[in-house]
């Protein structure tokens, strides 16, 4: 199964950064901006983790929660969220499962060499746990507050 706009978004259990399990359908009477990103530290994951970061009390105000997904252990999820202030969620998608239910988990390439890992992507699953908006393929640059434009718009 993969995630498809107008369904229930998949249901997913993941370690996250507070020591707990969490699911999708423990987020229920709440919006949901549940993001995946290839790589902790990265540059392109920095900036775009950090644009979260800086737009986190917008998205409360909307009802909003914010998870971020990779394939990355949570030891080296706390070394992000410590380096960089974030104040949400991350999760720990190890054996990229959840990557692919959503479909994000693709063949890359990168000067010549062909591998497996996330397709930078962002879905936006409603109070009821639909999946409402997908971002695929996402360009970091202005992506965050065009997620948060579209819940004010379409969701608030």
């Amino acid at each position: 199964m993969t995630a498809v706009v107008g369904e229930k978004a998949p249901d997913f259990v993941l370690m996250s950064t507070n020591g707990e399990q969490v699911s999708l359908a423990s987020m229920k009477g709440k919006n949901v901006v549940l993001y995946f990103y290839p790589k902790d530290m990265t540059p392109g994951c920095t900036t775009e983790a950090c644009d979260f970061r800086d737009q986190h009390e917008n998205f409360e105000e909307l009802d909003a929660v914010i998870l971020g997904v990779s394939p990355d252990p949570i030891d080296k999820h706390h070394k992000f969220i410590d380096k960089h202030g974030l104040p949400f969620l991350l999760l720990a998608d190890e054996d990229h499962s959840v990557a692919e239910e959503y479909g994000v988990w693709t063949l890359k390439k990168n000067f010549g060499k062909e591998y497996m890992g996330i397709e930078r992507s962002t879905f936006i699953i409603n109070k009821e746990g639909m999946l409402v908006k997908e971002y695929r393929k996402v360009r970091v640059k202005g992506h965050v507050e065009e997620a948060l434009s579209f819940i004010k718009e379409k969701m608030a």
